[in-house]
């Protein structure tokens, strides 16, 4: 399949009864290569500065002030990305932990969503007779898609993959953390990775938002998966990837603040418009319905 093009971005718009300092992981990751028609940084409105920095784990922040009143985020842009679904590779296997590259080694350790040690016993019995690797992983994702239930409800920033296990309902997020910790509990390293999924391969019937899924590490690569999801997608746009979420708040704050909007659109656009024509449209922002979901269901600290 060709290249396709993808229109993504988000309009966020926040209150504050006084300055708030923010940490904003809000961009696509530099490593990722994207062919980009417009720019995909960050607008504020009012204007604030933006301070841009990397992470431990080369994610790109933005630090900014929030003001006192209402202060809108946003970004538009359209990307080139490869037209063909996550890769599926069913004889990846995994590697003994003593021959791992030593960067791996991180994503096997629990984390602050991740607790795979205490999710060991469970996961050994469950999935320790599939051979290891991509089948291993695939059985898990399985299990976290079918047991556990999706809805913005069950959703809250503390939430961590043991009571996602005990509870079997949450957000995407939820589905990534549980898969995590299955992984790790099992030798595998995994990563939690946060962006856009266009709407390609999955026409969506609603609002669309930020999504969560994850990669592990099996024959000396990084392989996708997604337990909320569980079938290959065209046009993942990754923004962030750590040990959890923790890593990678869309919005940390240091003080409090009302979000009263929040929008996201990663749409496929039609073949043969040309770089002009997308430009053009660039100037104004697309009219995609706002997420309207308990506030503690947002990925922020």
């Amino acid at each position: 399949m060709s290249n396709v093009q993808i229109r993504f971005g988000f309009e966020i718009v926040i209150e504050c009864e006084h300055p708030v300092p923010m940490l904003l992981a809000l961009a696509p990751r530099p490593d990722i290569d994207l062919h980009l028609i417009g720019s995909d940084e960050i607008h504020a409105e009012p204007d604030v500065p933006l301070e841009i920095y990397f992470d431990a784990f080369g994610n790109q922040f933005a630090r900014i002030v929030a003001p006192v009143g209402g202060l809108t985020l946003w970004s538009d842009c359209i990307a080139q990305v490869d037209g063909r679904p996550d890769p599926v590779n069913v004889e990846a296997r995994l590697a003994p932990v003593q021959d791992l590259p030593v960067e791996t080694l991180q994503f096997l350790a629990p984390s602050r969503y991740c607790e795979s040690d205490e999710l060991g016993d469970f996961a050994w019995d469950y999935f320790g007779f599939y051979t290891p690797g991509w089948q291993q992983v695939q059985a898990i994702c399985d299990y976290v898609h079918e047991q556990t239930t999706f809805d913005y409800k069950f959703g809250r920033p503390t939430k961590t993959a043991h009571e996602v296990h005990i509870e079997k309902s949450g957000v995407c997020r939820d589905f990534a953390h549980l898969a995590i910790s299955l992984c790790r509990a099992m030798n595998i390293p995994a990563r939690y990775v946060s962006g856009y999924i266009s709407d390609i391969s999955a026409p969506e019937t609603g609002p669309t938002d930020f999504c969560a899924w994850f990669e592990v590490f099996l024959d000396g690569a990084w392989h996708t998966f997604d337990a909320r999801h569980n079938k290959p997608r065209v046009g993942r746009v990754q923004m962030v990837r750590g040990r959890d979420a923790a890593d990678v708040a869309i919005i940390t704050s240091f003080g409090s603040y009302d979000l009263t909007h929040f929008r996201v659109w990663t749409m496929g656009l039609p073949p043969g418009s040309d770089d002009n024509t997308l430009l053009e449209s660039l100037r104004t922002r697309p009219d995609t319905p706002a997420l309207v979901f308990p506030s503690s269901a947002m990925i922020e600290d």
